[in-house]
């Protein structure tokens, strides 16, 4: 008991994708163990699998993102994320999404102990309350079937201690460099306009994280968060389209309680359910005043 205890947090040091059963032979031959959940479950005939490697001695996996369109490859190439070049949509006409991860070494970067993936958004709130940190990339994008997101789990708790927005791709290296982890949904999802992203780092310091978030669709609602003590994102989240202004408002005091996770949720489906299971939905629609994707932040 105690060993499997033990091996539970080891952390994970290497990741890797197999797209075909060939794969998986190979993969498991070479010491790799899998997550019992097809990444591209509901859509395409190629089964898909995530696999993982916990090594005694090997720097620790701290971070994993995705990539769905070319330009998102750019600043994690330079910032020295690891690629694993094989496509999780592969069979289908969905977008081209890649996993990428990175051994940081930032006071921002804790370590992963594993791993978990969601198809039914009444299995999110249950791994939110548990610590699990669900990272924002649907891995059936545009390709049909589930809604489907790997989480992760790290080696201690930690806390949403930043957050920023970014414009384009231009300063991805950069905020890779700083700690940073990008939510990987563009906010302006199928309403033209500029590829904006949400931005967090974390702490494993309760004294640094954020208290609140919040959002703001007009003036009005800018002035009485101000009032609150609420400190604003410069960046326009509808940036380049015709719809409402909306920005992104945080707070580091005057609540008790710490953020722990921040979710973009676009399946209608979650909204009621994260709300039903005491998560905080913020009930204004990222997409405001366009025909983009309708999405919400939560966090808990």
């Amino acid at each position: 008991m105690e060993q499997t205890k033990m091996a539970n947090v080891q952390p994970i040091t290497k990741l890797n994708v197999s797209v075909s059963q060939a794969e998986e032979e190979i993969l498991a031959a070479e010491g790799y163990q899998f997550i019992n959940d097809v990444l591209n479950e509901g859509a395409g005939k190629n089964r898909i699998l995530l696999w993982y490697k916990k090594e005694c001695g090997m720097k620790p996996v701290t971070r994993i993102q995705f990539s769905f369109i070319d330009k998102m490859k750019c600043g994690l190439t330079k910032a020295g994320y690891e690629l694993i070049n094989r496509d999780l949509n592969a069979g289908v006409c969905g977008d081209h999404i890649f996993l990428w991860y990175f051994h940081g070494s930032t006071e921002y970067d804790i370590p992963i102990v594993s791993l978990e993936v969601s198809t039914d958004p009444k299995d999110e709130p249950p791994l939110l309350n548990d610590g699990w940190e669900r990272l924002c990339c649907d891995l059936n994008r545009n390709a049909g079937g589930l809604y489907i997101y790997l989480w992760v789990k790290r080696e201690k708790p930690s806390y949403i201690c930043e957050i920023t927005t970014s414009v384009d791709f231009n300063a991805d290296k950069h905020l890779y460099e700083l700690g940073y982890t990008r939510v990987d949904e563009d906010t302006n999802r199928a309403a033209g306009g500029d590829y904006i992203f949400l931005w967090y780092r974390r702490s494993t310091d309760k004294s640094k994280a954020l208290t609140a978030l919040q959002v703001s669709t007009t003036l009005q609602e800018q002035a009485n968060l101000q009032d609150q003590g609420f400190k604003k994102l410069s960046v326009n989240l509808n940036k380049g389209t015709t719809g409402t202004k909306v920005y992104v408002w945080h707070m580091k005091e005057g609540c008790e309680s710490q953020i722990q996770s921040m979710v973009l949720l676009i399946n209608p489906d979650a909204w009621s359910v994260y709300k039903k299971e005491g998560i905080i939905v913020i009930e204004k629609n990222l997409n405001e005043g366009n025909k983009g994707w309708p999405m919400y932040l939560a966090y808990k």
